[in-house]
Parts: structure tokens; C-alpha cells; sequence
């Protein structure tokens, strides 16, 4: 399976924001989120994802973002034909 290329945007201490590509088919690998984070899709189509407890599919829609809190652990492939991005925001620092 191909891997997804992650582009780096920002990282410092508060955020790591990272813009992701997908050709059709090819994935992130698996991984541990290590902070909340928020997904703001660039573009529509449909992802898989795999992770312990089985496979869902999540639509992408330009600008539909979405959050999830640390400890998330899955592998996520572009379910689609056509190319696919989103940016990923990590969130560094927790409030409190």
C-alpha cells in the first residue's frame, strides 16, 4: 500500500499542523494520536479507516471539520479514486 505524504506546515508549541495527500488507495499507516486534534478536509471523498475495534468510512466535504480527543489508534486510506487532502491540527497544549 502506498504511503500518504504529510506535509508539514507549522509546528511550535502549541500546534503541529500537518496538510496530508492521498492518492487513491494509499495510507497513513498505523498511529497513536498523541494530542486532540482537529481535520479540516481540503477536498471531498471517503476515507477508511482500520483500527482494533474494525474498519468504518468516513465522507469528507471541503471545510466539514471535525475533532478527536488524544489516544485515537488507526490506520486511515483514501477509500477513493480521486486524490484526497485534509489539514490535521494537533492541539500541544491541553486547557487547564
Amino acid at each position: 500500500m502506498e504511503q500518504a505524504k504529510a506535509v508539514l506546515r507549522v509546528d511550535n508549541d502549541d500546534v503541529t499542523v500537518t496538510e496530508w495527500q492521498f492518492a487513491p488507495g494509499s495510507a497513513t499507516g498505523e498511529h497513536r494520536h498523541g494530542y486532540d486534534y482537529v481535520v479540516v478536509p481540503l477536498t471531498a471523498g471517503t476515507l477508511r479507516i482500520t483500527s482494533a475495534t474494525g474498519e468504518s468510512f468516513a465522507t469528507l466535504s471541503p471545510g466539514a471539520a471535525y475533532s478527536r480527543k488524544a489516544g485515537v489508534e488507526h490506520n486511515v486510506i483514501n477509500a477513493g479514486d480521486a486524490y484526497l487532502a485534509f489539514v490535521e491540527v494537533e492541539l500541544k497544549r491541553q486547557p487547564g
